[in-house]
């Protein structure tokens, strides 16, 4: 039902680099422009838990059956979990025909014709996990990989490092944890799968309840719990809240509950008492506590799949698949004669992280202080239960759900035992010196304090928030935005929040921009502009007012050419607005502050899109009227060369509050010394001019000297390591004389003689070598 139902979501490509976003048609998936067919290709898909990279999977095997695709003769999938027991071993024949498709017949001809065409064949590893330390794999040590016994790594290992099935494709799905881009060398091609927007969780919701009585009334009564809905944007979660939902309709109740734990502890509820025949209450209890604590042993080990012989009772494993909790599976087999051997894997991860919760809560031998470790605000360290990500949210939900009837029944406690394990964590967080978490782990307790619902925790926390608030880097999905909206919204304090590269939605920067305790925010650009031009075309003009007076652009670096363009887009939407807008009491121009107090901008493009980049933008340099510092000095080199420098002279009577100008690095000969020269006493405000390192020789050398007493503002000028001899040398030495008002000539460069350079510092002391 659902699957059928479910709404294609958009694919989004990363660049490596720039991590600049594209959407893409699935057609386009293995698309590699500039590769060699002759080489193996590897492909990831990235996508938190539930996004659906198993669902894309699946209808790329089911294009491919139907003729798209066509470049594959062979297509294999693979579930990592079941792959990847530890004590399972395989050669490259037996994972591809016995564990994926057995030939009825010929399989020794097909294996060998998949050898000779590797070009043809695609491999898919669902839900792979480690990929960011490919790198420590162990190598494929077997004299003949295609046919001796390795472990899953090592053929991996093979395969990737281009020792086994040189030129197969390779296509990974994996959950983006750690910071993937720095690790992985030989991928050719990063997909990430993103969530429904508002209008696809409204479409997807619509269509699950299709043909229902009660079709409006589901998506009105999702929509009323704001949180949920919000996570909704994660196709597996939207699944769940749909589930409940049509729980709740059809038993008459009129309300969802506020929390996922409140919302899993439910979904429990409903699947164990739908399927209770001939089971006595205490032991399903029993059952369920027993699948919490397997759930657990897996999830510490970061695994959710074992050999069915290994669990504890028939009962426990006819329980867990009888409510679909556990999903069967088959390991292949070495010999036709060996024994089948089955295995059981949690049904969805959300699934095993509430159990897990579960098992913590229920485990008598766990002291109560024991408790908070599992939610690892303090350590400094990686994350200790990184895998388990939603286990701490529910194991704070589960310690304040004592009211809750079904819940207690799960549990030997009494009252007074559950009060004091909420003392415990009250006493926990109120010790916490949350000014010292770093961005991660304050994110992190803001969930797991949102899933109490415990009004003193929750006001605890917003008032200790500290004023400036950087979550820079760190994703922000779209619950993670309700709970930091519901937190700050509680606090009296203002706040400047820093949102850049957080992935934030347009609807979540609008909800926290509106907050009145939130007096300014940085974000991206291109979201901000994006935001603004929606509250135009809706003409929420009071919003658009408030919001472009908070922005925060100082100060700004620029590091890709989508940089640039979004520079050039927010000039124009100024250049927009000051042309009127009308409001309600009439036609106001708009102005943006933050364009107007933009005082420090920073280049670094490097040399492939540096020039490129300068070109675009000398045109709107102009907009800036406070802009201090311009910075064209970067590690990578920009290289804007004389081309650059010439088109840059050309705006300088524009940037008259410019006081700072770094040039170097950037490949500047003569002759873009002497365009510069020309026009560098229109910059009447400019205190340092650093040419450092660029390729001047004696004619630009003289070009400055010239004009050095008409920049009477200019006080340090850097001309190090460049091609200046003595002769140059002696020329600024010469023009520095008529100038009182410069304090530092820098200027050794190996091509001066030390004992003239020596001799001209004797002669002005200014000169610095």
């Amino acid at each position: 039902k659902n699957s059928a139902k479910a709404v294609e979501k958009e694919l989004v490509t990363c660049s490596l680099q720039e991590k600049e976003k594209t959407a893409i048609d699935r057609n386009q998936i293995f698309q590699i422009p500039q590769r060699k067919d002759l080489e193996t290709k590897v492909i990831v898909v990235l996508g938190k838990a539930g996004m659906g990279k198993s669902i894309l999977v699946q209808k790329i095997c089911q294009d491919w059956s139907n003729g798209e695709f066509s470049q594959f003769e062979f297509v294999f999938w693979f579930d990592w979990k079941q792959i990847s027991l530890p004590e399972k071993r395989y050669s490259l024949k037996e994972l591809l025909l016995d564990f994926f498709v057995k030939p009825q017949e010929g399989s020794k001809e097909i294996f060998e014709y998949i050898l000779q065409n590797p070009a043809k064949v695609l491999l898919v590893f669902d839900g792979f996990k480690g990929l960011h330390d490919h790198e420590n794999f162990p190598s494929c040590s077997a004299s003949q990989p295609e046919k001796d016994l390795c472990s899953i790594k090592e053929l991996l290992s093979g395969l990737i490092q281009k020792k086994i099935l040189n030129g197969c494709t390779l296509l990974f799905t994996v959950r983006p944890k750690d910071k993937l881009y720095q690790y992985v060398s030989k991928v050719d091609k990063t997909i990430e799968i993103v969530g429904f927007s508002p209008q696809q969780r409204e479409l997807y919701i619509t269509k699950y309840f299709e043909g229902a009585p009660y079709c409006d009334s589901a998506l009105e009564l999702i929509k009323e719990c704001e949180y949920l809905f919000s996570h909704c944007y994660s196709p597996v979660m939207c699944k769940f809240v749909c589930f409940l939902c049509e729980t709740v309709l059809e038993m008459g109740e009129k309300s969802l509950p506020s929390t996922l734990t409140e919302l899993f502890l439910k979904y429990f509820q409903q699947k164990i008492m739908l399927m209770q025949k001939d089971v006595t209450t205490t032991q399903n209890q029993e059952s369920l506590a027993t699948l919490a604590r397997i759930a657990w042993c897996l999830g510490e080990k970061h695994q959710s799949a074992m050999k069915s012989d290994l669990l504890p009772s028939k009962e426990v494993k006819e329980f867990a698949l009888k409510h679909g909790f556990f999903l069967p599976f088959a390991f292949p087999r070495h010999s036709d004669s060996e024994e089948e051997e089955f295995g059981s894997t949690f049904s969805d991860f959300v699934i095993q992280n509430f159990l897990c919760a579960l098992h913590l809560w229920l485990a008598e031998e766990l002291k109560d202080k024991n408790l908070t470790k599992y939610l690892s605000f303090l350590s400094k360290k990686k994350k200790p239960f990184n895998w388990l990500d939603l286990m701490p949210r529910f194991l704070a939900g589960l310690m304040f759900l004592q009211d809750d009837s079904y819940f207690c029944s799960l549990s030997s406690e009494d009252a007074k035992q559950s009060t004091k394990k909420q003392k415990t964590l009250l006493k926990y967080i109120r010790r916490l010196q949350i000014n010292n978490l770093c961005p991660e782990r304050l994110l992190e307790l803001l969930r797991c304090v949102y899933e109490t619902q415990n009004n003193y925790l929750l006001q605890h926390v917003a008032l200790r928030l500290e004023p400036d608030l950087s979550f820079l880097g760190i994703v922000l999905s779209p619950p993670d935005v309700h709970v930091l909206h519901s937190i700050l919204k509680r606090s009296r304090k203002e706040f400047c929040l820093d949102l850049r590269n957080s992935g934030i939605d347009m609807q979540g920067l609008k909800a926290l921009v509106s907050l009145r305790n939130v007096t300014s925010f940085r974000a991206s650009l291109s979201g901000t502009v994006r935001l603004w031009k929606s509250l135009e075309q809706t003409k929420d003009y009071e919003l658009l007012k408030t919001s472009t007076e908070k922005f925060v652009l100082d100060p700004f670096k620029a590091k890709t050419m989508k940089d640039i363009s979004d520079l050039s887009d927010l000039v124009e939407m100024q250049e927009k607005m000051m042309t009127g807008v009308q409001d309600a009491s009439g036609c106001t121009s708009y102005e943006i502050p933050a364009i107007r107090n933009l005082r420090k901008l920073e280049f670094a493009l490097g040399p492939a899109c540096g020039l490129q980049g300068l070109l675009k933008l000398v045109k709107v340099l102009a907009a800036f009227p406070s802009l201090q510092h311009l910075d064209l000095d970067a590690l990578s080199e920009n290289g804007i060369g004389d081309e650059g420098a010439k088109r840059l002279s050309e705006v300088f009577p524009t940037l008259t509050s410019l006081e700072t100008l770094n040039l170097s690095q950037n490949k500047i000969t003569d002759l873009g010394a002497e365009n510069l020269a020309t026009a560098l006493p229109s910059l009447s405000s400019l205190k340092t001019l650093s040419l450092y390192n660029n390729n001047i020789c004696d004619f630009g050398a003289e070009n400055l000297a010239k004009v050095l007493p008409a920049m009477t503002s200019l006080r340090v000028l850097d001309v190090q390591y460049n091609k200046i001899t003595g002769v140059g040398a002696q020329q600024l030495t010469d023009s520095l004389r008529k100038c009182p008002h410069i304090r530092s000539l820098v200027m050794w460069n190996p091509t001066i003689p030390y004992g003239v350079l020596e001799h001209l510092q004797q002669v002005d002391s200014r000169i610095s070598v």
